[in-house]
């Protein structure tokens, strides 16, 4: 179905974005400092450009929506498309950023102090960047090359 294939793409930027642009990584790395953040601010917007993208409700949201239609991806094909790997990387890169946002929301609003046990923290916490980026490469070449297997 094409509105699986525009949500697939559409969330995975949006969570490759998300997972990417840090807080703190994008005020000191990219903005140069510039930019304050809005740290009293509990609604989660904030005076700077992804401000929007710290609030907890918007991980929340993001994070089921990403984990949602990456299954969802799996289980619909678009017309002439191979079953399962037709969108294999989409997919996969939907779950994979979905349950990081995912777990971060978890971490961010847990009131116990919660630590992932170590294949966890490796992968999802420590590699949340890394999956980012993934998550905005195979976005971008899943809109540009759309009848590519595993695309």
């Amino acid at each position: 179905m094409l509105q699986f294939y525009f949500l697939s793409i559409m969330l995975n930027l949006v969570t490759g974005l998300v997972l990417f642009c840090e807080k703190d990584q994008v005020q000191d790395e990219f903005l140069g400092g510039d930019f304050a953040f809005d740290e009293d601010n509990d609604a989660g917007t904030s005076s700077s450009i992804l401000g929007f993208m710290e609030s907890k409700n918007f991980k929340l949201v993001l994070g089921v929506l990403s984990v949602l239609v990456g299954l969802l991806k799996l289980l619909s094909v678009v017309q002439n498309d191979v079953p399962v790997i037709g969108d294999l990387f989409p997919a996969v890169a939907g779950l994979m950023g979905g349950f990081c946002v995912l777990l971060q929301f978890y971490m961010e609003t847990n009131s116990i102090d919660y630590a992932p046990n170590g294949l966890l923290q490796s992968i999802f916490v420590e590699n949340r960047r890394t999956i980012g980026i993934c998550c905005l490469v195979v976005a971008t070449l899943h809109f540009v090359f759309p009848k590519v297997l595993f695309l």
